[in-house]
């Protein structure tokens, strides 16, 4: 008799994602491995009030919701300390995750993170006992005396931010004090730019699989993922990767991007700690099906090898690397790929990926040259964009995965 696995979708307003994530994995079928049938369905995950001691029926959970939604993120917390319910993200370091301290660990790992500053919120906390704990223990401090100090241009940002939202580059004191009197109750970071570089990249990580992309920031949203793919040297290339896979061991999360500045040959990481990273179809375009399907392959490793949900964090061992000053920055590098691999086991999954999903490669294309899923492409751009845009961005989305599925055909031949 086959294993039966239910993967639970937890979302939010996505459609695109989620009905190719659902669409693939249904042609793909059941898969033998190990000697035994696994069988695979998924489901859509409703709020609702919940009994602690209910048993779920989830073998493993994609959480795209609980970065800004209570209820569902304590539904979490409690499946994994409680079910042992694979979860792609710790859920306990994942509402710990600003970028705040993303930043501080990576700092003290060696990267090479700009220099950084928090400042105290433009308005203070709505609490009645703060002003007279502000009177006694918090000094008048010199905005532009920090800012001269990182010097100008920099960056203003929300310590937790996503999105983009807040993010502000400042060159002047007057555009500093015109965007903190803007920042209202929000927490921020000043940060160091990173001018004049070469490239900027956004990395996808999915379990040991990373997608390191060339993003344009000058563009508008759907414009800004490229569809080049050697614009980086293998060196640096395995460095950005190795940077988004340390971040992730370090912090348990499977499922996380990652940007990095690089400049003269120097990699800059500089946001790290995205709680829902971007699927979207119409901004990833020639990226989404590698999402996909990469998605699909670690979500069935997890569940067929009953990978256990990681909640404790080994961050000594990473200390114990970054606190030695006698090491090169190089030689660091290559002993955090190795504690990353321990944790996100590469070679066990290539071994899987090939032995359980051998048709997963051409599945992936054959959906994406199907007339359901250009049916998808066409529905989703209708129903989120403006009608001047709609017909455009329905042939660049059109064109970029048609290229994709080309490339994949010229690479099996």
């Amino acid at each position: 008799m086959a294993k039966r696995h239910l993967i639970g979708l937890l979302l939010a307003t996505e459609e695109d994602w989620p009905a190719a994530f659902e669409s693939v994995l249904s042609r793909i079928g059941s898969i033998s491995y190990g000697g035994e049938t696994h069988e695979f369905s998924t489901a859509r995950i409703t709020n609702e009030p919940f009994d602690l001691r209910s048993v779920p029926r989830y073998s493993l959970v994609i959480d795209r919701l609980t970065w800004w939604y209570d209820v569902p993120r304590e539904w979490l917390k409690k499946i994994a300390l409680m079910n042992d319910v694979y979860l792609l993200n710790n859920p306990f370091t994942f509402q710990a995750m600003e970028k705040h301290s993303a930043y501080c660990a990576m700092m003290r790992l060696g990267l090479k993170v700009p220099d950084t500053w928090l400042i105290p919120h433009r308005v203070p906390p709505r609490n009645p006992r703060f002003v007279p704990m502000a009177e006694r223990y918090n000094p008048p401090f010199d905005l532009d005396a920090i800012a001269e100090r990182i010097g100008y241009p920099l960056f203003m940002k929300p310590f937790d931010g996503g999105t983009w939202t807040g993010v502000t580059r400042i060159a002047s004191s007057g555009e500093l004090h015109r965007s903190y009197e803007e920042s209202g109750e929000r927490l921020m970071h000043l940060q160091a730019a990173v001018e004049g570089y070469d490239v900027f990249t956004r990395s996808l990580s999915i379990g040991p699989q990373t997608r390191v992309m060339h993003y344009d920031v000058t563009q508008e949203h759907h414009y800004r993922y490229r569809p080049d793919r050697d614009f980086l040297s293998p060196a640096l290339e395995r460095e950005v990767t190795t940077i988004s896979r340390l971040v992730n061991a370090f912090f348990r999360w499977d499922f996380n991007s990652c940007e990095v500045i690089v400049k003269d040959g120097q990699a800059y990481p500089i946001d790290y700690a995205n709680a829902s990273p971007d699927l979207a179809l119409t901004s990833l375009n020639y990226h989404f099906p590698w999402a996909i399907k990469s998605l699909i392959a670690w979500c069935l490793f997890c569940t067929v090898t009953e990978r256990s949900m990681p909640i404790n964090q080994s961050t000594r061992d990473y200390f114990d690397v970054g606190d030695r000053e006698e090491l090169a920055y190089e030689e660091k590098l290559g002993r955090y790929r190795e504690l990353a691999d321990a944790h996100l086991q590469p070679a066990a999954f290539a071994e899987f990926r090939e032995a359980a999903l051998p048709h997963l490669d051409e599945a992936m294309v054959e959906y994406i040259e199907s007339s359901e899923f250009d049916e998808l492409l066409v529905r989703i751009i209708r129903a989120e964009e403006q009608p001047e845009m709609q017909e455009s961005l329905i042939e660049r989305s059109r064109a970029l995965v048609r290229a994709w599925a080309a490339d994949e055909h010229a690479a099996a031949r």
